[in-house]
């Protein structure tokens, strides 16, 4: 069965889309620890980002260098922090999360409800700094 990620990447599942390419996909997680925590993902389903050939996993962590210095650039943080955990879906995925402080990238924490209006504002956002 597809993951929800390979369903997105498919159009079966909307997804508020900041950059793509050929091989690879970031968007915004609907379910974000902070405003403008995206998802970057190879197209290719593979559980373990560390199964991904070399050469894909170096181009996907380029891709991800990308979409962070968007965000950098339209999200007010010190940094983009970056988690890779993989429990959650399976299929490879990069966070990459504004951050004021170390606490602002804990996923043991509340996640936020944010409003469509607020998830298209901030796609506009990043994309337009991309």
């Amino acid at each position: 069965m597809a993951s929800i990620f390979t369903r997105i990447i498919q159009g079966e599942i909307p997804a508020y889309k900041i950059a793509e390419t050929e091989q690879f996909l970031a968007f915004l997680d609907v379910f974000p620890l902070v405003e403008g925590h995206v998802l970057v993902i190879p197209k290719q389903e593979v559980d373990n980002i560390f199964d991904l050939e070399p050469a894909l996993l170096q181009a996907l962590f380029g891709f991800a260098q990308q979409v962070a210095k968007a965000i950098e650039k339209s999200v007010s943080c010190k940094k983009v922090g970056v988690a890779v955990i993989g429990l959650e879906v399976p299929h490879a995925h990069i966070h990459l999360v504004p951050i004021q402080e170390v606490g602002d990238i804990n996923f043991s924490k509340p996640k936020l409800k944010l409003a469509p209006e607020q998830l298209s504002s901030m796609q506009e956002q990043i994309r337009a700094a991309f």
